[in-house]
């Protein structure tokens, strides 16, 4: 006869760094998981002890007393129930990326990562060893193994588990979002079920971590591959999942709640809200400002941060000059309003001139262009660093990708500031996200963002009836090319086989490599795409490397 094992899968939001508090959680989830939902194991993510990732933290002489005695605390607690913990593992002069399996007072069993992840985002191989094989426990009448992360994505550690004669496996995570990551999830899980023959439990971290967005998506498969259990998205919580386990020891997990799909608009601005939400509370600031400037870039920027952080803690601060827009004026009012955030004009005119006046010398004899354009946006970036500093509020700074992939941004201007809350979002993605937000179901504001924004021509308004289609491609085909190019690794050669215009792919290529000094030079900003600016791509600044095939 079968008899139900309830194991809670804790979908947790950590904070590196912070052992002791995290050992805390690790017990309080615990005691919450045995005292509220009856449960007889309860599993937590990939390293959280540390959070994830705790990069050259895992460096630290004292990583080691610090793990140790959040584990002992844990050990002394001595819970009545079984507990998946990851944590970072120090053997003599190894360092291992770690599960302990607790129960009580006692270890029963450790694991060692075995594929360490060195690419992307990841840099595993930089801090710990390799682990070279399986754990198996014999927990409840059935035959249980133990993984972490990437030891899913390879097949390796599966077929031990199978050899071991798993009836389950268990596999805790830290995996980070991009678009589409959970339906990879879900085939990878797919396929690695039914290798081993046994059903697999996945537990995700949650939340953000500097670019890193964790979006969570527990789930668990049956033998066949067939999801049965997903948790929300997103969300941090304590989630319980049913088991039987046979007179045998076989596993069966049957159907249980599937959290709704999501569609790819939604996936993003979640993970934009999460990130923003996340690096503003950690790093202990009381809020954020940003320059509303009546384009759909800042207008977006601001209905992100308010749902991250509420109207209460978002300042918007329109700083017009004499190319400024009535319609810009009015949009930005209007949306301010219907956010109910803080709203603030402070003309930049007379700040402008006296930069003009100090700098008349320098700039005799020569022609009005691009320095009189970056100084308007310098201008405003001194501003919104002056509130920034008295009030302590984040700058957040309003460049999408396809700006900062070409340079069509200033440095210590509009990239002056904090994080940057659309640098791997699209200008085309920029538009889908508005319109999108404006017809979400739960939008009970009307036009979030103001329709005359969405179909207005961009424009920095730096100049006279400035558009930035006359300084770039249109943005549909320069997102294509930039996609092929930055996110693919296309050549020069390949994108225009592709079809496109020889003389425009080159411009664009070359704009991407000149400007690496800005981008080295920007603000942090939530991770979206399979290679994102910063941890995902390393061009060096300085080089020779021809455009061509």
């Amino acid at each position: 006869m079968a008899r139900n094992f309830k194991l809670v899968m804790a979908q947790l939001n950590l904070i590196v760094g912070d052992i002791d508090a995290n050992a805390n959680r690790v017990i309080a989830c615990a005691r919450r998981a045995i005292d509220e939902q009856s449960a007889d194991m309860i599993v937590f993510p990939e390293l959280t002890l540390t959070g994830y990732p705790p990069e050259d933290l895992l460096f630290r002489p004292s990583l080691k007393l610090r793990v140790d005695k959040a584990l002992q605390k844990i050990l002394a607690a001595n819970l009545d129930i079984y507990m998946v913990l990851g944590y970072p593992r120090k053997v003599e002069d190894k360092l291992y990326n770690a599960l302990s399996v607790i129960r009580g007072s006692d270890q029963l069993g450790v694991y060692h990562k075995q594929l360490l992840p060195s690419y992307e985002v990841f840099d595993e191989h930089r801090y710990f060893a390799p682990g070279d094989g399986p754990l198996l426990l014999d927990i409840a009448g059935s035959r249980m193994a133990f993984t972490v992360c990437e030891d899913m994505w390879g097949p390796g550690p599966a077929v031990q588990a199978r050899e071991g004669g798993a009836q389950l496996l268990i596999n805790i995570n830290a995996s980070p979002y991009h678009i589409n990551k959970l339906t990879e999830r879900q085939a990878l899980l797919q396929k690695r079920s039914q290798e081993s023959g046994c059903p697999i439990v996945y537990v995700n971290l949650v939340g953000g971590q500097d670019e890193l967005v964790f979006d969570g998506g527990s789930m668990a498969v049956d033998a066949s591959g067939t999801c049965q259990a997903l948790v929300p998205s997103y969300v941090e919580g304590q989630y319980p999942l049913d088991i039987q386990i046979g007179s045998r020891g076989e596993c069966a997990i049957p159907r249980q709640e599937i959290a709704a799909a999501q569609q790819v608009e939604a996936q993003i601005y979640n993970a934009l809200v999460l990130g923003v939400r996340d690096y503003v509370n950690k790093n202990g600031f009381s809020g954020v400002v940003l320059g509303l400037s009546g384009g759909i870039d800042s207008a977006l920027t601001l209905a992100v941060a308010v749902d991250a952080l509420g109207k209460d803690r978002v300042q918007a601060v329109m700083m017009p000059f004499e190319y400024t827009s009535k319609l810009s004026l009015d949009v930005a009012a209007q949306q301010a309003a219907t956010l109910g955030v803080n709203y603030q004009v402070i003309a930049i005119n007379e700040i402008y001139a006296a930069f003009m006046a100090a700098l008349q010398s320098e700039f005799a004899g020569t022609a009005t262009g691009i320095s009189e354009q970056n100084l308007q946006a310098r201008a405003r970036g001194v501003l919104l660093m002056g509130i920034s500093n008295k009030k302590g509020l984040l700058v957040l700074t309003t460049g999408n990708k396809s700006e900062i992939a070409v340079g069509y941004s200033t440095l210590y201007g509009d990239m002056a500031g904090g994080f940057d809350v659309l640098k791997d979002v699209s200008k085309t993605m920029v538009y889908r996200l508005a319109r999108y937000l404006n017809m979400s179901p739960g939008n009970s504001a009307g036009e979030v963002i103001p329709q005359s924004v969405i179909d207005r021509p961009p424009s920095a308004e730096l100049a006279p009836d400035q558009v930035d289609q006359d300084s770039l491609p249109p943005y549909d085909v320069l997102d294509q090319i930039l996609e092929l190019y930055v996110e693919q690794d296309y050549s020069a050669a390949a994108i225009i086989a592709q079809g496109f215009e020889e003389s425009q792919v080159k411009r664009v290529l070359r704009l991407v490599d000149l400007n690496e000094y800005k981008r080295r030079q920007s603000p942090i900003g939530v991770r979206l795409t399979r290679k994102g600016f910063g941890r995902d791509r390393r061009y060096p600044i300085t080089n020779a490397w021809p455009i061509g095939d």
